[in-house]
């Protein structure tokens, strides 16, 4: 592969175009619907402004932050993405290795590539697993020990995904788990020899913790998660002592009842646009939710951030974690474990600058009073 570094998440996007199959390419990239509110993600990030200050050089920056009682060396991490290894071979454990490198939580998705107690060995305290309630109440419950057995500290469960939304690009592509290899698919793989050739020799990957073998139902992408309702919510509160995060709340009131349930952090998301297109902008329902929580309750954030300044913008309006998703799958298609370590060296240099620029030496001392007032 090209050893060209990668200096943005959109360059990342660019060469990940080029060098991955479509269908795998527009499944990573794809959202629901219309895809307006994915790209209303983007929009309502960058209509944000943030005001500089002169005068107060900082030649160091302090990015390291607690997090749920945690230490972190970044404040931001690796968003929870079912089949990562779709990006590039091995992409599970090329982001575990930068977890660890760098002190960034890793969201183990439920749909992974790699087993749930494979990734714990290899991110430790770092691997936080997601949580899906699909299929059976028994098989979600079956996850959530798996979790505990493996020393899972802190479990997300992800309550945006009643029903999968249909994503029209993966529709047209195509796309089934696993994939169903006809000639128009076939001739998208003949067309990507790089990628196609690397994937057979690692074997093609598919969703690592559910059992395939004879006579097992395995992992079904499109049935019900609806499982995942405030009676689920409370039972599992009881039943994982562990730090709790639930994901994908945009409404103040949801976010309210969840922090009343005992949830010990909200992780702010509408999926990256991927569930529902008429979903507002989550940067937007970030400071809603932030004002209807208080100043103190523990917010996580994703959908949209491209950038340093992003994940900046995001921080001054609530959040007190970032999750990034896409950018490091683009990254990992673009340029496999390079691509993934110079986005996120890219990444850590753009937060440092705008920092400087607006005078800040601590992560810690961003407020909602470094964007432009009447912005969010």
């Amino acid at each position: 592969m090209s050893r060209q570094r990668l200096y943005s998440s959109d360059q990342a996007r660019d060469m990940a175009r080029r060098r991955l199959p479509r269908i795998v390419f527009d499944y990573i990239d794809g959202a629901a619907g219309k895809e307006s509110a994915a790209t209303g993600n983007l929009a309502a990030l960058d209509r944000l402004r943030l005001l500089p200050r002169v005068l107060a050089p900082a030649d160091q920056h302090r990015l390291a932050k607690r997090f749920l009682g945690q230490a972190l060396g970044l404040p931001f991490g690796i968003a929870p993405m079912g089949m990562c290894n779709l990006a590039w071979p091995g992409a599970d454990q090329m982001l575990a290795a930068e977890a660890v490198r760098r002190g960034m939580p890793h969201g183990v998705s439920t749909a992974a590539s790699s087993t749930l107690e494979a990734m714990a060995k290899q991110a430790g305290a770092l691997a936080w697993f997601q949580l899906y309630v699909t299929g059976t109440l028994d098989a979600a419950w079956g996850l959530v020990d798996r979790a505990k057995a493996a020393g899972y500290r802190v479990l997300i469960l992800t309550v945006d995904v009643p029903r999968v939304a249909p994503r029209p690009r993966d529709q047209r592509n195509g796309f089934t788990m696993p994939f169903r290899i006809g000639p128009r698919q076939f001739m998208d793989f003949a067309l990507h020899p790089h990628w196609s050739l690397a994937s057979l020799m690692h074997g093609m990957p598919g969703p690592a913790n559910f059992d395939d073998g004879p006579g097992a139902k395995g992992f079904d992408r499109h049935a019900s998660r609806a499982g995942a309702n405030w009676a689920f919510l409370d039972e599992l509160r009881r039943r994982w002592d562990g730090q709790l995060i639930v994901k994908g709340v945009l409404s103040p009131d949801d976010a309210q009842r969840i922090q009343a349930a005992g949830a010990d952090a909200i992780y702010v998301s509408n999926h990256g646009g991927r569930q529902l297109d008429s979903a507002p902008a989550a940067i937007t329902a970030l400071a809603q939710v932030r004002a209807a929580v208080g100043p103190d309750y523990p917010l996580v954030f994703d959908s949209g951030v491209r950038s340093g300044e992003d994940i900046l913008k995001a921080l001054a309006c609530g959040a007190d974690l970032v999750m990034l998703g896409r950018p490091l799958l683009y990254a990992l298609g673009a340029d496999g474990a390079r691509g993934l370590t110079s986005l996120l060296d890219a990444l850590v240099n753009e937060l440092g600058v705008a920092m400087a620029q607006l005078g800040l030496a601590d992560v810690g001392d961003i407020r909602a009073s470094h964007l432009l007032p009447n912005d969010f």
